[in-house]
């Protein structure tokens, strides 16, 4: 594992940590998965996960959609894996190649083609007669992959051999040497470790999952009793529930996953979101997402791996479609085309509120993240307050979760303090007790090296620094209703501007004269600190505009590529950048504070498209059918929905005037929907209190043409589906309308 000395930009794997160029590196990883969306769109969607902090994307190879037909491989179009790592490489992205054979992805036979599922052979296992069909796979893979090896110059420092295998082994180190023996080579190779798996002791680095609800658990459960492990602070990396509907053998006593080796923690699947199952469709919240990713950091993380990262659709096939179904020896149904995860990028590029907080804490790991990793989590008792610390002895990172999802709330904590025990001293933070809010997660710096200073402890969350002309600026969230102190060692009342001082031991204790925001601004010698309220600091951007690094404050979608691409919003909108813009193209505006430039954005002029849909005639209930080997609900089918009477919806076609985007929202409330352009199908969801959305611009013409097609199941409340309750229709009788549907257009404007 790993890379020889004297390489370039060295990739070395360390127990606690990996290591690049001679220095700590944290991988944040984001799952992308290229063919389940359009190739045309893989640039832009592969530079939004870069705006948002990934540093490597991970895709699945699915066999099934590459050799459906045994013996006639396909690597065109939206199966050309190549053009998707050359244009990862091209956006500055590194590359995990997760090359199965056998993948899951909730795809169907886990991605095996029909015809391999078929074969009277031992699969997963090293039966010759299987290996026989692998080898020539895997040939194929490293054909597409060469030349793009990390050994060549390319952006593949990693490869994942198969998916959830528990007691296999020697299987998973014959599948990495078949590999490697291919032409298939990287630095990093990981199998996942979850459910107390057995794997190759010294060949592959395990790699963990951490959800805060699962699709597959039981309609009659309630919130998983696994959730609330992922919003403790612990030493314990696994989790033996995720995938545990599909284990043949029974879990193991106790989380041990990978054996005794001493490997850095490292995940590869902390939920992004999650996806349904007709029988069970949990509703995870985006401050879910974003609490879970921090725990994780604050429990020793070395490597954050999010699934999804970027939602998609399962693909129909020449044969079959190709969704996991209970018909294909599942215990889940899941939607024939849906598999959006509600993910922080959506199926159609959608950036959710989890996008902008994650981007936060993969700017922090950018920043400072080579003094967190090298350092193991401290993990004292939980209760009344959720904490770790991970530090050298001298310096430390405090990091605090009061958050759990809405079935089991956290409440407010009175009387909060912390004492960190460093090797020669015990720093309290904050110096006087305060209320943590319910829901509030952060880390905070304990003497820790911020701008030009060498010791800062803040209750405030460092994002990022920048230079300026006058000095570095450090910018820091400062969460709402937790009061901002600032203490540094070696400073004197009379270098600090914009703050109220007071003596402590080693220094000043400074409490900011304004309110956290844009106007917040404490100097101390040469370093201006910018406390950003929670709003603010969700709408921090940092990339190259023009090739020079810029901090961009903007509070709605974007990216970096080049410029900084903004979706135009609905009416005029500020945009505040530092350094300062070069082209002048936008009008100069106002500023608030002294860091930042403000400019005028236009507004897109580009009213939604409001439609009329007619309401459903009858509200025809699916059939309460059970199947899979869990006897669990089934979903309808084509002949269900074939028999259920049609809503016809007209789309005029200035409705994609200039749009980048057009984006068609169904807020309704069900079972089951199903949408065609003409009869062709182009959406499914089921209803879990969220609405269905498709970006209708590739089909155009048709959606002009013919209109669209609905077909809908009503809720039926004695079916036993499980919905969260917040959302679940109250009452006996069966629920089906549309709320609102609408065409939300997307303009684009690149700025410079």
């Amino acid at each position: 594992m790993g890379e020889p000395e004297g390489a370039a930009d060295r990739i070395e794997v360390f127990e606690t940590h990996l290591a690049r160029g001679g220095a700590p590196w944290i991988p944040v990883m984001g799952e992308y998965h290229f063919s389940r969306d359009r190739p045309e769109r893989w640039r832009e969607e592969l530079a939004k996960m870069r705006s948002g902090g990934v540093t490597v994307v991970a895709t699945y190879v699915l066999w099934i959609l590459h050799e459906e037909r045994r013996g006639r491989v396909r690597w065109e179009g939206a199966l050309d894996l190549r053009r998707f790592v050359e244009t990862a490489r091209e956006v500055g992205l590194d590359v995990v190649v997760r090359i199965g054979p056998w993948a899951h992805g909730e795809t169907r036979n886990g991605g095996f083609p029909d015809w391999l599922q078929a074969l009277p052979v031992a699969h997963r296992t090293d039966d010759p007669a299987y290996l026989a069909v692998v080898r020539p796979w895997f040939r194929e893979i490293a054909q597409q992959l060469r030349g793009l090896l990390r050994e060549d110059g390319g952006p593949i420092v990693g490869v994942q051999v198969e998916n959830e295998i528990y007691d296999q082994a020697g299987h998973v180190r014959t599948l990495r040497l078949m590999a490697e023996e291919l032409g298939i080579r990287a630095p990093l190779w990981t199998a996942t470790g979850w459910g107390g798996a057995a794997l190759p002791s010294g060949d592959v680095l395990p790699v963990y999952a951490g959800y805060s609800d699962g699709f597959w658990e039981e309609s009659a459960t309630g919130w998983p009793a696994f959730g609330r492990a992922h919003f403790v602070f612990s030493n314990v990396r696994d989790d033996l529930t995720v995938g545990a509907d599909l284990r043949a053998t029974p879990l193991p006593d106790a989380a041990a996953g990978g054996g005794a080796d001493p490997w850095p923690f490292a995940t590869c699947e902390l939920g992004g979101g999650m996806t349904v199952a007709y029988h069970r469709r949990p509703l995870v919240d985006a401050e879910d997402v974003t609490a879970l990713g921090l725990t994780k950091i604050g429990s020793g993380s070395a490597w954050q791996g999010y699934y999804l990262f970027h939602g998609g659709r399962h693909v129909v096939g020449e044969l079959s479609t190709t969704q996991e179904s209970q018909a294909t020896g599942y215990p889940n149904d899941v939607p024939v085309l849906d598999y959006d995860f509600f993910a922080p990028l959506g199926s159609d590029g959608q950036q959710r509120p989890h996008f902008h907080a994650l981007r936060l804490q993969h700017l922090l790991l950018a920043e400072y993240g080579q003094t967190i990793v090298p350092c193991r989590a401290v993990v004292p008792a939980q209760d009344p307050v959720r904490w770790s610390v991970r530090g050298d002895g001298e310096r430390a990172w405090l990091f605090v979760g009061n958050h759990q999802p809405a079935a089991e709330p956290l409440t407010a904590v009175d009387g909060v303090q912390f004492d960190v025990e460093l090797d020669d001293r015990t720093v309290r933070v904050p110096p006087e007790p305060f209320t943590l809010p319910a829901g509030a997660s952060a880390v905070w710096p304990v003497r820790q090296r911020l701008g030009g200073l060498t010791a800062v402890t803040a209750t405030a969350q460092p994002i990022t620094e920048i230079e300026g002309p006058e000095g570095p600026v450090v910018f820091l969230r400062a969460a709402d209703e937790v009061p901002v102190r600032l203490q540094l060692e070696g400073v004197a009342a009379h270098e600090v501007r914009g703050a109220t001082t007071s003596p402590v031991a080693d220094g000043i204790l400074a409490t900011p004269d304004a309110a956290p925001g844009l106007a917040c601004e404490v100097r101390v010698r040469d370093t201006t600190f910018v406390f950003l309220d929670d709003a603010s600091a969700a709408a921090l951007w940092k990339g190259e505009i023009d090739g020079r690094t810029r901090v961009v404050l903007w509070p709605g979608s974007a990216w970096f590529d080049g410029g900084f691409h903004v979706v135009l919003p609905e009416s005029d909108a500020v945009i505040r950048v530092w350094p300062a813009l070069e082209g002048g193209e936008l009008e100069e505006m106002p500023a608030d504070g002294s860091v930042f430039r403000a400019y005028r954005v236009p507004a897109a002029d580009a009213p939604d498209t409001a439609l009329d849909v007619p309401p459903f005639s009858r509200r025809d209930t699916a059939p309460v059918r059970t199947g899979g080997g869990a006897a669990r609900l089934s979903a309808p089918g084509d002949r269900d929905f074939a028999a259920l009477d049609p809503v016809r919806i007209g789309v005029p076609d200035d409705a994609f005037v200039g749009a980048h985007r057009a984006v068609l929202e169904i807020d309704w409330v069900g079972d089951a929907m199903r949408v065609y352009a003409g009869d062709f199908l182009i959406a499914d969801q089921f209803w879990s209190g969220r609405s269905l959305e498709i970006d209708l611009l590739p089909y155009r013409d048709e959606v002009v043409r013919s209109g669209l097609c609905v077909r809908a199941c009503a809720w039926n409340p004695a079916a036993g589906i499980h919905v969260d309750p917040r959302v679940r229709p109250a009452g006996d009788d069966p629920v089906l309308r549309v709320r609102r549907a609408r065409i939300r257009v997307e303009r684009v404007r690149e700025v410079r």
